[in-house]
C-alpha cells in the first residue's frame, strides 16, 4: 500500500519554514525526506557538534529530533498554520556517533490543536545504523504571530 503525497504546496511551505529556521542551518541540517506525518532530517558530523567524548552533543540530538517531529506534525497542518512544540521527552539509547545522525518525526496521533510525534534518531555510517535517542513530543498547531526581530 502506497503512501499518499503530499501537495506542492505544503512542501514548499515546509522548505521554507526549515529554512527559516537559524539554528538547523547553523548545526549544518538539511531534510532527507518528507511524507505526510512523516520527516527525516540529517546532521553530517562536525567536531563542532560534539560534546567532551567525541560523541555528538545531546543539544544538537535533541534538536534534530524536535524539528523532525515538527515537520511531521506541520505536514498535516492546514495551510497558514504554523507548529510549535509545547513539550518533548528524549531518551539517550546509545552514545551518538556515526558519520551523520538520522532523525525520523512519525505523528502518532493527529488533531486539530495538539499532535503528538515519535522521534527516533539514529547514528548512522557506512556499514551501521545504531539507534541512538527515542521520545515523544507534543506539538501546537497554531495561526502565526508576527516576530521582532
Amino acid at each position: 500500500m502506497s503512501q499518499p503525497e503530499l501537495p506542492p504546496q505544503t512542501i514548499d511551505r515546509l522548505r521554507a519554514s526549515f529554512d527559516a529556521q537559524g539554528l538547523m542551518a547553523h548545526l549544518g541540517a538539511s531534510i532527507v525526506d518528507v511524507a505526510p506525518g512523516l520527516v527525516t532530517l540529517r546532521l553530517p558530523f562536525r567536531r563542532e557538534l560534539t560534546q567532551q567524548h567525541g560523541y555528538f552533543h545531546a543539544g544538537g540530538t535533541a534538536a534534530l529530533a524536535d524539528s523532525a517531529g515538527g515537520y511531521a506534525a506541520f505536514t498535516l497542518f492546514p495551510p497558514g498554520h504554523e507548529v510549535l512544540t509545547t513539550e518533548f521527552k528524549l531518551n539517550l539509547l546509545n552514545p551518538a556517533q556515526g558519520d551523520w545522525l538520522e532523525a525520523v518525526g512519525r505523528v502518532v496521533k493527529p488533531g486539530r490543536t495538539l499532535t503528538i510525534c515519535q522521534l527516533d534518531v539514529w547514528g548512522v555510517t557506512a556499514t551501521r545504523r545504531t539507534h541512538v535517542a527515542t521520545g515523544l513530543q507534543t506539538l501546537i498547531c497554531i495561526k502565526p504571530r508576527t516576530v521582532a526581530t
